[in-house]
């Protein structure tokens, strides 16, 4: 089963990791979820900077 991953880079989506890792995002079970591993990291981030605040 193939995985996908996010590269930073180049902001392409590889099926199965292509590039080094400290360049990719993942790994995703689907395209699409790959696709979107921008707005998650952005969300975690968010997420762990409001319990920094509280």
């Amino acid at each position: 089963m193939a995985e996908y991953w996010y590269n930073v880079q180049t902001h392409q989506i590889e099926e199965d990791a292509l590039s080094d890792w400290t360049q990719l995002i993942g790994p995703y079970k689907t395209r699409e979820e790959a696709e979107h591993a921008l707005e998650k990291v952005k969300a975690r981030n968010d997420a762990w900077d409001k319990d920094e605040e509280d």
